[in-house]
């Protein structure tokens, strides 16, 4: 059976045609996600009509001589759009880089920093109820605006013409939410005045949110409810949860890792992953970000000097497996965004001496940086482990890339690194997903034996 995985990314739109017979991606199609629009400087905004018209051109394009027999989708999670009563969107879609939560709100407290104060749950800028409380604050909810959704389950909600729904992994994603009860926090919402009444009801189990009923697909194909893109790159990549870490390098970066427990964390978060089953995730901001920062940087030197800089990934990745001397490294901080904890940190370079402050010590430094953050976060949380792992899967563009920055999580971690089986892993984890609300495996314990090994 063909199951058609669709994942909405902050820079790219992914669809692909997964045989879940033959374990087989049989067609992908990644576009550029072009759809970003002017706005205030704290603002990051896509528009989410163009979004939804490059789904159908990737869409479209695996599906021409394929058949479709369920649909598995996910996408950027904390971000939120405004529908209006027709379900359709009345504002542009929020992204977790819109910083509007950091502004200045009162008593000296920031939006993000009051509303964490108030109800004692996280709220970082960024996180969909942070971006939706501002706007409350300064009247800036459209008028027309009868609930909030992620972009996501607004293209499950137009594929299927039903009302969107959330799954617990996206809702747990916009903030105040009670993971040991599976539902937002009604006594917190109620304590800053946001009404939930404008929030989408939220399931946790693998379910269906309907079947097809759209200008751009046949009739009547099972379609699952959309999930966050952190579970779903977990649920893509690791085929032996409890033996696994996942790290996965992006625009950010994330060390994941599968757990039965819901506590209090020094860093990182629980999130929902499916059923009885939560992750672990230890977020960076700047992962391949911080990387391309440094490109960037030399760019600049380059065109400084009267000269053009051409391929500089690979030839970055050249300088650092370079290195002989390990003894006396830079020690890259790749803080360059903040946290989502503290958004006024930044990074640093240490131990700067006469003879290694050349460019191929940045360059792994930066690389080393990386890493070191996931793994520290990693190491503070490792008693949530159902197990001692033995397994690292590399997962996102930056680790596939490159063969040396995988090395040096190798060494961090001191374990055996792997590379997933399919390389685009967000939309083969929501094929994992619909396969299951799809009835096409019992589990996804089933499910990742199948398709992922």
């Amino acid at each position: 059976m063909n199951i058609l995985g669709i994942d909405i990314g902050t820079t790219t739109v992914t669809a692909l045609v997964l045989d879940s017979e033959k374990s087989e991606v049989l067609k992908a199609c990644t576009l550029k996600n072009d759809s970003f629009v002017e706005g205030r400087a704290f603002e990051k905004l896509q528009n989410p009509n163009l979004i939804i018209e490059i789904v159908e051109d990737a869409v479209k394009n695996v599906t021409e001589s394929h058949n479709i027999d369920a649909i598995g989708i996910t996408g950027q999670m904390h971000g939120i759009l405004y529908l209006d009563k027709d379900n359709k969107p009345c504002s542009p879609l929020m992204i977790w880089q819109d910083e509007r939560g950091n502004e200045a709100y009162k008593d000296g407290l920031s939006y993000a920093e009051y509303l964490t104060k108030e109800t004692g749950l996280k709220a970082a800028s960024g996180f969909g109820l942070t971006t939706h409380f501002y706007n409350l604050i300064n009247n800036e909810i459209p008028e027309n605006a009868v609930m909030l959704c992620t972009i996501h389950d607004y293209l499950t909600s137009l594929l299927t013409a039903t009302k969107p729904i959330t799954h617990s992994s996206d809702a747990a994603s916009l903030g105040f939410y009670n993971l040991k009860e599976n539902c937002f926090d009604d006594s917190a919402l109620e304590k800053v005045g946001i009404d939930k009444g404008f929030l989408p009801v939220v399931v946790k189990s693998t379910a269906l949110a309907g079947k097809t009923n759209c200008d751009f697909l046949p009739a009547g194909i099972p379609v699952a409810v959309a999930i966050g893109d952190n579970q779903g790159s977990f649920l893509g990549s690791v085929a032996d949860a409890e033996n696994s870490v996942l790290v996965n390098v992006g625009t950010g970066s994330q060390v994941s890792f599968v757990t039965e427990k819901v506590e209090e964390l020094s860093c990182g978060e629980i999130r929902p992953l499916t059923d009885d089953k939560y992750i672990f995730v230890g977020a960076s901001l700047c992962g391949g970000r911080a990387y391309a920062i440094l490109k960037d940087f030399f760019e600049k030197c380059a065109e400084m000097l009267g000269g053009k800089a051409d391929n500089l990934f690979t030839l970055m990745d050249e300088k650092a497996e370079g290195v002989k001397d390990f003894n006396d490294l830079l020690n890259v901080n790749c803080q360059f965004c903040g946290t989502r904890e503290n958004p006024k940190l930044r990074g640093s370079i240490e131990n700067i001496g006469i003879e290694n402050l050349t460019p191929e010590n940045l360059i792994l430094g930066t690389l080393k940086g990386v890493s070191r953050e996931l793994f520290d976060m990693y190491e503070s949380e490792k008693a949530l482990l159902i197990k001692d792992p033995s397994t690292l899967v590399c997962s996102g563009n930056g680790l596939r890339k490159s063969e040396i920055w995988r090395k040096i999580f190798t060494e961090d971690f001191r374990m055996t690194a792997t590379l997933p089986k399919h390389s685009e892993e967000a939309a083969t984890g929501a094929c994992v997903f619909a396969s299951v609300a799809g009835g096409i495996f019992k589990d996804i314990k089933s499910a990742q034996n199948a398709l992922l090994r």
